[in-house]
């Protein structure tokens, strides 16, 4: 039997898909993990990119600096940090290490879609008497919504694939999966690990794509 039909039986063995061990227990820490630095890196990122966005200030340092830091390898990243003290906090050190790596997008999409939006249209909202957080929260972020989600994809995206690195650390997550192959020697099982990453990253993907498209509809329904 080749080696992919050797992954997709082990796949499909129900008794792979039990316990902690099982795939359905890693799937779910993959996706816990993926969703918890999703949610930090937008905390994070969004706000400071949509204010200089707003102001037209700084931001092309920011972008330039966020764009450096995908130059810096995650697992590098990872191994420093677990040699600090932050590195006796669990999955402190992985959490940090991936949303270090999930902001430059966030950064460049926000910033560069709050950019994009027609000065004529910010100057009329002003004109009507509009704050600048009012121009801000009602024009400018509406306009530029598609591109921040864009931003949002593909951090996520990056995020699930990169998330493997959490079981050199001694986390969860289907990189578990992954390195128990490396260790039995069992290809199949390796496989079947970058499989499942795999088509994690396409099913997040097909969901924001699929969020970006009912975007502009719901705006345009509001007006």
């Amino acid at each position: 039997m080749s080696v992919p039909g050797q992954a997709w039986h082990w796949l499909t063995d129900p008794a792979h898909w039990a316990g902690d061990n099982g795939i359905g227990h890693r799937l779910v820490q993959h996706v816990l993990l993926t969703v918890c630095c999703l949610v930090i890196s937008c905390a994070v990122a969004l706000p400071i990119a949509l204010v200089l966005g707003h102001l037209g200030r700084g931001g092309a340092l920011a972008v330039n600096i966020s764009n450096a830091g995908r130059a810096v390898p995650t697992f590098a990243v990872l191994v420093l940090l677990l040699l600090t003290p932050l590195g006796r906090w669990g999955e402190g050190p992985t959490v940090v290490a991936l949303v270090l790596f999930a902001v430059p997008p966030l950064i460049t999409n926000a910033y560069v879609g709050v950019r994009e939006v027609d000065r004529g249209v910010v100057r009329a909202a002003r004109g009507m008497g509009m704050t600048g957080r009012q121009t801000l929260l009602r024009v400018e972020l509406p306009l530029s919504l598609p591109m921040v989600l864009g931003g949002v994809r593909i951090a996520a995206v990056q995020l699930v694939a990169t998330a493997t690195i959490a079981a050199l650390a001694g986390g969860g997550g289907l990189g578990r999966i992954i390195t128990a192959g490396f260790n039995l020697a069992s290809t199949p099982q390796v496989v079947a690990g970058a499989i499942l990453v795999a088509a994690l990253a396409l099913a997040v993907e097909a969901v924001f794509e699929a969020v970006e498209r009912l975007v502009p509809r719901r705006a345009g329904g509001t007006r």
